[in-house]
């Protein structure tokens, strides 16, 4: 096993190249901690997307490293995850460059209420972090597990999606607000027979639909209109998609989908968000979706903050509604007694607080079900 690092601290031997990178909008900083530089940090700034640079910056320190031990020395990097996306560390993958994501809310800081904060400070945190843990100390800090190309393109459809159903929602409501101006109640934005129906408005105190609200509300009507055709061909992808996943023998989506209460949407959400990956235990799996607990305990006092909401938070909402859902449709299962056991125990109080505790557990049971075959206590499933 390869040694990063000795226990006397920074100043120790080294075996490789230590580097951070801030990533910006305008500039990159690039942190380094190279061997027989002593506790000395270089910083050098590069401008923003220029791989060709940080590539040269590398092979400078590459330069002098062997210079001053006459040995070659790998490159290790770090880097937090952002709105840069994955493509730098692929790129760097692609050089030979041993690349490292880390979720930036899992590295420690001052808990003092003014603290330094600095792109010079980060990088040099970014750094200490990456020796530890290449040191192998334990929860220093979380690494993200970079999905592939393909995994990261499929979650398009169900987050464009999600905005495209944001949208419609918008403009329905802002049309229902003007007319509700006018004291109309009735209208339905997203009935077929919108048009013919507005024409034929009154208001409340039964004049004529004002001209220019007419119009304002028949250009909110063509968005509307663009943002559902939109809305037909995202499903008419995410259905393809769904359907050539499931001819597949091992699909996890055609186990999902084959569950009474999920459908296309539900399946395509819990497939590209959460069971695409590999999980070791079920606490990775609640951890992943951040409906683990969060227990405060110092001394004789212990409590619960509730879930952590670190992990996917689209995944987390989906699972919300799937487990309201998962009470309807199946009734009968051991998930769906033990919640109704739980609230009726609190006298039919708490239900959000047992249906986020149901969601967690919905989930581990969906993933062992998907990818171990575990069947779930009670569930209806379709042949």
């Amino acid at each position: 096993m390869m040694q990063f690092g000795d226990e006397s601290g920074i100043a120790g031997e080294l075996n490789a190249i230590f580097v951070s990178l801030e990533l910006s909008r305008s500039t990159w900083l690039i942190t380094s901690l190279s061997p027989g530089a002593g506790e000395k940090i270089s910083r050098h700034t590069i401008e923003a997307g220029n791989l060709a640079a940080l590539l040269e910056r590398f092979s400078l320190l590459r330069a002098k490293a062997r210079q001053r031990r006459q040995r070659e020395y790998p490159i290790v990097t770090i880097h937090e995850a952002g709105f840069d996306g994955f493509w730098v560390h692929r790129a760097l993958l692609s050089e030979g460059i041993d690349s490292h994501v880390v979720d930036a809310a899992s590295i420690a800081t001052s808990r003092r209420k003014r603290r330094v904060k600095t792109d010079r400070v980060d990088g040099e945190t970014l750094v200490r972090t990456l020796l530890a843990y290449k040191r192998g100390e334990p929860r220093i800090c979380a690494m993200l597990r970079v999905p592939s190309p393909e995994e990261e393109d499929r979650r398009r459809i169900g987050r464009e999606r999600k905005t495209l159903m944001s949208e419609r929602i918008q403009h329905s409501n802002r049309i229902k607000g003007l007319l509700f101006s006018q004291g109309i109640t009735t209208f339905s934005p997203l009935r077929r027979d919108r048009r013919a129906r507005l024409e034929a408005l009154t208001t409340g105190d039964g004049r004529p639909l004002p001209e220019h609200m007419k119009r304002q509300i028949l250009r909110e009507i063509d968005r509307l209109e663009q943002v559902m055709e939109q809305l037909a061909t995202v499903d008419a992808e995410r259905d393809a998609m769904l359907a050539a996943e499931s001819s597949r023998d091992t699909s996890v989506v055609r186990m999902l989908t084959n569950v009474v209460g999920i459908g296309a949407e539900f399946a395509a959400v819990l497939w590209s968000e959460g069971l695409f990956r590999r999980f070791d235990n079920r606490r990775q799996v609640a951890a992943y979706a951040g409906l683990a607990p969060t227990p405060w305990q110092s001394g004789a006092v212990a409590r619960e903050q509730g879930v952590s909401k670190s992990g996917n938070g689209r995944l987390r909402s989906t699972l919300i509604q799937l487990a309201w859902l998962w009470i309807r449709h199946q009734p009968g299962s051991e998930l769906t007694k033990w919640f109704r056991n739980r609230v009726a125990q609190n006298g039919g109080r708490m239900k959000k607080t047992m249906i986020t505790a149901l969601a967690r557990k919905l989930f581990v049971a969906l993933w062992k079900y998907a990818t171990a075959g575990v069947d779930i206590e009670g569930a209806v499933v379709r042949a």
